[in-house]
């Protein structure tokens, strides 16, 4: 993990230096004092996003930590596209002399892409999906809404969880389900901003579910856990809960515990007479759940990659990175993530709420 880790660091230095470079050789005829203060800018804003992760626990100044972790962030996206395409014209001006500073060109392109991946961000789709199951349920049938990677912070902060509470009300859900990474990086401005208060504002006759993700554990699962246990929603963790309808909810520690139960051994204290939903933040073991006769699979983490051509790297690493499909028996559905982490940027992928009408036999 940690030769991972500075693997990826020595790329975005390279990547920085690349586009600087570039940058630095079209202000040559500018005076000498104007070149060197717009290397002290884009190193400085280049290393942002790491002085923010430092003090994202601090009890000060959360102004400028969220201004550094949104313009730290926000960069990492834009030297992804300039990189990729500088190196485009680059290319092409091997073989057509005549395109020079391409470098500007692909300025241009970037912003373009950046203004476009801003607004699909701050628009979510609404993803419909019927269930239909050989099982009994009691009444007539049951609405989950189903929400993943909300990722509170500094990144998402009260008002963006005040408007996805209103999306989620808006489809009135018998029982909502948030499946991993409801918290970011740090717990300190989920509760400096009393983001419980608004969580406590979903409105489900059958209650909120939570079950951790691996950003739990990053901004400390004990402190998560107290927080969303001062809330109304029910936190699982390696438990089972069975609602009126007669539905069971299975709901997985995520796997960045090593001592989690397997999805078997909590398997074994169900009822697979009745229907079966798993709740498993990260998305490696659906055909485990399809082995086990596990109804209904929900997960989310990939995010899909957030942004092409990241996306393709997702798509190839899980076999199932996003949406809905049938298996064998069970219906998997993996969320791209109602939020994000990070760059508030989707280009290429959406973010989504899973609204779930589940059917059962009469």
């Amino acid at each position: 993990m940690l030769w991972f880790g500075l693997a990826v660091m020595a790329l975005y230095v390279a990547g920085n230096g690349y586009v600087f470079w570039r940058l630095w050789q079209v202000m040559s005829p500018m005076p000498m004092a104007l070149r060197v203060g717009f290397a002290v800018v884009f190193w400085t804003v280049a290393m942002l996003f790491f002085v923010a992760m430092a003090m994202r626990n601090s009890e000060h100044s959360p102004v400028l930590t969220k201004a550094m972790m949104w313009l730290g962030t926000t960069w990492m996206v834009f030297i992804l596209y300039m990189v990729l395409a500088t190196a485009l014209f680059d290319i092409v001006h091997l073989f057509v002399p005549a395109l020079n500073h391409g470098v500007l060109y692909a300025l241009g392109i970037t912003t373009v892409l950046l203004v476009y991946g801003s607004i699909n961000y701050h628009h979510p789709r609404v993803e419909h999906i019927d269930v239909e199951l050989d099982k009994s349920i009691a009444g007539d049938g049951m609405r989950m809404v189903m929400a993943s990677d909300i990722h509170l912070g500094y990144g998402t902060d009260r008002r963006d969880l005040e408007r996805y509470v209103e999306m989620i009300n808006r489809e009135q859900p018998d029982v909502v389900v948030i499946v991993g990474d409801l918290i970011d990086n740090s717990i300190t401005p989920v509760l400096r901003e009393r983001m419980g208060e608004v969580l406590d504002r979903i409105d489900a006759p059958n209650g909120v579910y939570v079950v951790p993700g691996n950003h739990e554990y990053i901004s400390g699962i004990e402190a998560c856990e107290v927080f969303i246990r001062d809330t109304k929603a029910t936190l699982l963790r390696d438990s089972v809960v069975t609602l009126h309808s007669g539905v069971q909810i299975v709901g997985r520690d995520d796997r960045m515990n090593r001592h989690r139960k397997s999805l078997d051994e909590l398997i074994e204290g169900v009822d697979m007479s009745r229907p079966v939903v798993v709740l498993d933040h990260q998305p490696y073991d659906i055909a485990r759940s399809n082995a086990l006769g596990v109804d209904i699979h929900l997960s989310g983490h990939t995010h899909r990659g957030q942004i092409w051509p990241l996306s393709l790297l997702t798509d190839a690493m899980y076999d199932q990175s996003h949406g809905y499909r049938r298996w064998s028996h069970t219906h998997a559905y993996v969320s791209c993530g109602l939020s994000l982490w990070g760059p508030p940027f989707r280009i290429g992928t959406h973010s989504d709420l899973a609204v779930i009408d589940i059917r059962g036999r009469e």
